[in-house]
């Protein structure tokens, strides 16, 4: 059961949630018909004249609601249950109470000032902030809003009050802010209280320099902060301690803190207690008032980023008493944590990287080409403790993560390290785990793991490209993978916040740049319908997964007046503009070829977008509009005497055939001629970005999975098991390991050989028509090079899962549907011309089938 996607969230400002929940039944075939939810604000209020809101039996076979009841209250807390209906009319139990609270909801209601130190944004120590405050009465509940311009780190009497990191997540700055709300009651102490405030400049307050100019952002300055602390005590009464003028703030140890390189840390200069009630802040100075960022201040309603994975090092290389290198075993995004005892004053300084010099020293070549420093005094992911010499001492960074697999540790004074001296902590938005796959092929279930890692490396509260060289929102990198996302991790909450992130950064024009957000960088480079086509690949995909319009309906304006663009600048249907198939393995399909494509691609979700919306008449228009460019596009690049799209590269002939813009009539030709390319090519991949989305799937969906299969699974270059078989535990950015350039070890532009999995192999895709895996098609592909693959996903229903296994001369099929839903199976042809399909109900269903 979740609201707005998170279970029992707290700090909503959607003023009509939506409502989820899954059906539990071990009967086979069991379908919902209808479905009842009761809200109150007090459970023990069961009287039906006390509810809230009852909907009423709702006739729908959808477990989804968007709350239409009484207006919900500012900071109110209530409960829901429901309860459903099957076809035969039997209904269920209700469920347990589930609950969701409301935060600020209006700006008025928020009771602090925005406040800062008054230091220049060049001020390189972080600054703290205290406040002390006495509660006398008993305290019922006690909530904490807090919204930063860069980051904060907030504890009450000496604690850490979350285990969330880098909050509030990153927005267009000058646009939008987000704010975070904390369950404090357990927190706070009948009598005096001290609450401490920690803030970090993240990309608010860039101080490092690299080709993005981000320390040129229109939205930079020193950080800042607003906080209010809402106790609500047993008697009814309500107090709020909220940020002004009293609180006191002076810098201490964090001398400098850069989510771009690193962060610096003097243990000379720490201040025990600080956050502490009796704190003698005598030195301190008083906060001043400061306006607000940006004009809108709304809730942060996303899976938080977290130290997910605490890693040990798996071995330790001594060069002498001052360099230690350690290998924490596979490739990360994250921060490295240093334990050690040391003389007062000694440098010590962390250095982080994918890979390693010949000799066995760190080697960053390949990460930090884009980084222009002005100076030695920041280092490209390379943290620095300077010792207080006061025992054993420990550091890790707070408002900073890198990309590495090793970690150096030099050191101005001779130290001593054993392996358990340095821990990593993989870090990213905490997203829950959705798919699994497995396979009777080592290096594929490799992929798949390598696969994940990156996409888990490169969310961070928006989808990145690399966790270390550049950390920015690139937008093709990021469709390419979200199918890759959604089948292996429930990323909703994230791609709503950053398609949100599209509307605040989008011109008048319609256009939007490459990176988002973005301090202005990206509108002159590497946009185009090939990258920006975020805006509707990535809001149709959240509706086939999930089956909810809404993300359609936010970005729905924006997507128009895109295509709008898009058609003024296109010259007879034929796009020109854009980046194109990106990193190549040798061809380059031209730019106009793959754009046109992405426009075309725009102009279909748009036309079915409106048709969904009931804007019949944007629904027409562009569908015409999508078959003046189908035509464009045949008369463009169709040549009938070869009988080729193009010049017949694995690029050109798979996005035709992905994008649907092959004629029916031609489909069959173009599929053998992209066998027959593949082949021709030594029967390995030739393509870049773009021809990653589309050659597996282009090949698996029309007759050729044994060749895709093979692509997938190879072993030598070009490919990703070449990466695997080469050490890789995350994907790359070049196909060459030893690339001069473009050779980031942790990217996902790659990475839709993950969804391909579950699509070709499992066979489990959702239904245009019933979206949501509402109904589930299972049309999977058996190579005969591969005797086993399973793979199940966690859909908005339930768990599906799909499963093979050769045993002899037949082949054993195992398919799990959800309660709720039904399924779609495609039945091989086994020796017989064609194919047909049977329905099935929930449920578990086994197949055995001969000469496969």
């Amino acid at each position: 059961m979740t609201v707005e996607n998170l279970v029992n969230p707290i700090g909503l400002d959607q003023p009509n949630p939506r409502f989820r929940w899954k059906i539990n039944s071990l009967d086979q075939a069991v379908r919902s018909s209808a479905f009842e939810l009761e809200f109150c604000s007090d459970t023990s209020l069961l009287a039906k004249s006390a509810l809230l809101h009852r909907t009423g039996k709702i006739v729908s076979p959808i477990g989804f609601y968007r709350y239409n009841g009484p207006e919900l209250q500012p900071y109110a807390r209530y409960f829901w249950r429901v309860r459903s209906w099957d076809q035969s009319g039997f209904v269920s139990a209700y469920s347990g109470w589930s609950s969701f609270e409301m935060g600020k909801m209006h700006p008025g209601n928020w009771k602090g000032s925005w406040i800062s130190d008054g230091k220049s944004k060049e001020e390189k120590a972080l600054p703290h902030f205290r406040k002390e405050f006495k509660l006398t009465k008993k305290i019922r509940s006690a909530r904490a809003y807090i919204a930063a311009g860069g980051l904060f780190e907030l504890s009450l009497n000496g604690k850490r009050i979350s285990d969330a990191w880098l909050e509030p997540t990153y927005t267009r700055y000058d646009r939008r802010l987000l704010y975070c709300t904390y369950d404090i009651t357990t927190e706070l102490l009948n009598g005096k209280n001290a609450v401490g405030v920690l803030l970090g400049n993240g990309w608010y307050n860039h101080q490092s320099t690299a080709v993005w100019n981000f320390h040129e952002a229109p939205w930079r300055n020193r950080p800042c902060f607003v906080l209010d602390i809402r106790v609500e005590y047993e008697d009814g009464t309500i107090e709020t301690i909220g940020t002004d003028r009293d609180w006191k703030t002076k810098t201490g140890p964090v001398i400098f803190s850069s989510i771009y390189t690193a962060e610096h840390y003097d243990a000379r200069l720490d201040m025990p207690g600080w956050d502490k009630a009796g704190f003698t802040d005598s030195s301190w100075s008083n906060s001043i008032n400061r306006s607000a960022p940006a004009p809108l201040v709304t809730a942060q309603a996303l899976h938080p980023i977290r130290r997910v994975t605490e890693l040990t090092a798996v071995s330790v290389r001594r060069f002498n008493d001052t360099v230690y290198v350690f290998d924490m075993g596979r490739t990360i995004s994250g921060v490295a944590s240093i334990r050690l005892k040391g003389k007062a004053g000694t440098i010590v300084k962390l250095r982080h990287s994918e890979r390693l010099y010949k000799n066995g020293r760190t080697d960053l070549s390949n990460i930090d080409v884009h980084y222009r420093p002005q100076d030695n005094s920041d280092p490209f992911q390379t943290d620095i403790f300077i010792l207080s010499g006061k025992g054993i001492e420990e550091f890790t960074p707070r408002f900073n993560y890198k990309g590495f697999q090793y970690v150096e540790v030099s050191a101005s004074e001779p130290i001593e390290l054993t392996k358990e001296s340095v821990k990593a902590y993989f870090m990213h938005s905490d997203l829950p785990v959705t798919g699994a796959v497995s396979s009777s092929n080592p290096v594929l279930n490799k992929i798949w793991a390598a696969t994940n890692a990156s996409y888990l490396s490169n969310m961070f509260g928006y989808p990145t490209d690399c966790p270390q060289r550049e950390k920015n929102g690139w937008t093709g990198d990021a469709h390419i993978a979200s199918e890759t996302g959604l089948f292996n991790f429930d990323g909703i909450t994230v791609y709503e916040k950053w398609l949100q992130d599209h509307l605040d950064e989008q011109q008048p024009n319609g256009v939007f740049p490459s990176i988002i957000p973005s301090n202005g960088w990206g509108y002159e480079w590497g946009n185009g319908p090939d990258w920006t086509s975020t805006i509707a690949i990535i809001p149709w995909n959240i509706y086939q997964f999930y089956g909810d319009t809404s993300l359609l309906a936010l970005t729905y304006d924006a997507l128009k007046r895109y295509v709008q663009y898009l058609e003024s600048i296109s010259k007879d249907g034929i796009c020109y503009w854009g980046l194109g198939d990106w990193v190549p393995v040798k061809s380059k399909t031209p730019v106009e070829f793959t754009s046109t494509a992405y426009y075309y691609t725009d102009v279909v979700i748009l036309s079915k977008a409106a048709r969904l919306l009931g804007r019949s008449a944007d629904a027409d228009r562009y569908t015409a509009l999508a078959e003046k460019i189908f035509q464009a596009f045949q008369q463009k690049f169709w040549n009938a005497s070869t009988r080729l799209y193009g010049s017949g590269l694995q690029t050109e002939l798979s996005v035709a055939l992905h994008w649907k813009l092959v004629p029916d009539s031609l489909t069959g030709v173009v599929a053998k001629a992209l066998a027959e390319r593949v082949v021709a090519d030594g029967r390995q991949i030739d393509v870049g970005l773009l021809g990653t989305k589309t050659i597996l799937n282009a090949l698996s969906d029309n007759g050729y999975a044994d060749l895709a299969y093979e692509l997938a699974s190879r072993e030598t270059f070009p490919s990703w098991g070449w990466w695997i078989k080469n050490g890789a535990t995350t994907l790359y950015e070049n196909w060459p390991i030893n690339a001069a350039s473009d050779i980031s070890m942790n990217h996902i532009m790659f990475g839709e050989i993950g969804a391909w999995m579950y699509k070709a192999l499992g066979g489990i895709k959702p239904v245009e028509a019933a979206p949501g895996f509402q109904v589930i098609q299972f049309e999977p592909n058996f190579p005969k090079k591969l005797d086993q693959f399973s793979c199940s996903y966690e859909s908005v229903w339930g768990k599906i899962e799909s499963t093979w296994e050769r045993k002899g001369n037949m082949l054993q099929y195992k398919v799990i549907i959800p309660p709720g839903s039904t399924g779609r199976l495609r039945i091989p042809a086994q020796g017989k011309a064609g194919t047909h399909f049977i329905e099935l109900g929930s449920g578990t269903h086994q197949f055995n089938w001969k000469n496969l």
